[in-house]
């Protein structure tokens, strides 16, 4: 599944229209997980179940029967996932806590199914035909959604972030592969000091994007408490604040895109560490310093990209790293250590392929 993103350009009527079809959502999807809660255990609570409740919902609230159906529907799917994942944690004995499903109340997008909407012939434009006003709305952009058939397009997202409204396109295509640039084999220590380490002696260095912006971050915090609550400063002074936030997120994202393809696109064979980051951050003096460098982020963009360049990854258990001994080498002893071990497992990966 591919995903497309558009900044939207409206009126402020249609965006207030937009933040009312969030909050019919956010409705929806509540009253489903109480519906579930409510439910007796002899009755047989599933995706179909609560596909009929939305529709029940529609017959009793008339904001509800004004967005569309399918919308509807995809937010009894928001909810039934939610409770889906709760008993698949259950069912695997998943240690701790087991996620039970809880009400949402900072809901930020609503999603359309293959209704509700209609896209202009030069497919810069897109109409919501639903009673919620929306209309027609404008789509900046330099995404070639115009090479795709209207038909492939399976979901509409239209998604409230802190820098204004984006419409997001999920199309139903196959990847498409590239060559790879060499046939290398390496390993990656990802780190704190660097962003990863390889078994080459390579050392990516660790951008810090949180660390370089924090001074700005916390003044922004500090000047939305000096604001009168309710008042419209006080508003602009937390979309100040939520942007910069934002800003970091995009600018981790991105270079955990770009190493990873760099990465998959030059080796045949990857191997990585497999770290649980969810114990790792209940470290509270190291929790910042692990969620600024983003290791869960990269694996995904490289469990990604291993699949369009055909590069084969191997996880490994960073327990079975053996201990270093002191040398007098210029060498960090941690990276020759490292560099055994992952040309160890490579010889070991070989023999598998």
């Amino acid at each position: 599944m591919l995903v497309l993103e558009y900044k939207i350009k409206g009126t402020k009527s249609q965006y207030q229209s937009i933040d009312e079809a969030i909050r019919t959502t956010q409705f929806i999807r509540n009253k489903a997980i109480r519906y579930w809660m409510d439910a007796p255990k002899e009755a047989l609570m599933n995706k179909v179940a609560l596909n009929n409740y939305s529709t029940a919902l529609r017959k009793e609230f008339k904001f509800v029967e004004e967005l569309n159906s399918m919308a509807c529907q995809s937010a009894t799917e928001r909810a039934w996932s939610a409770i889906d994942r709760f008993y698949g944690n259950c069912k695997s004995k998943v240690q701790g806590k087991k996620g039970y499903p809880r009400f949402q109340r900072d809901n930020r997008s609503v999603e359309y199914k293959t209704s509700g909407w209609s896209l202009h012939p030069t497919k810069r434009r897109i109409t919501f035909t639903d009673k919620k006003g929306i209309g027609e709305v404008k789509l900046l952009g330099k995404w070639d959604i115009h090479t795709y058939p209207v038909k492939s397009i399976k979901r509409v997202r239209l998604v409230r972030k802190a820098d204004g409204y984006y419409c997001q396109f999920a199309i139903k295509t196959e990847p498409l592969s590239e060559s790879r640039i060499a046939d290398g084999e390496i390993g990656l220590d990802v780190g704190l000091e660097y962003f990863y380490s390889d078994s080459d002696g390579y050392h990516e260095p660790n951008p810090r994007f949180l660390r370089k912006a924090e001074t700005s971050i916390k003044h922004a915090q500090r000047q939305i408490y000096k604001k009168e609550k309710g008042k419209n400063k006080r508003r602009k002074a937390r979309q100040k604040y939520a942007r910069k936030h934002l800003k970091v997120s995009r600018q981790r994202s991105e270079h955990a895109k770009r190493i990873a393809r760099n990465v998959c696109k030059v080796n045949a064979l990857v191997v990585y560490e497999d770290l649980r980051v969810k114990n790792m951050v209940k470290n509270h003096c190291l929790a910042k310093s692990i969620n600024d460098v983003s290791w869960g982020l990269f694996r995904r963009w490289l469990e990604y990209f291993a699949i369009k360049f055909q590069t084969k990854l191997v996880a490994v258990n960073p327990r079975m790293i053996p201990f270093h001994e002191k040398s007098d080498t210029d060498v960090n002893p941690k990276i020759l250590a490292t560099s055994k071990f992952f040309n160890c497992e490579l010889r070991i990966a070989n023999c598998e392929l």
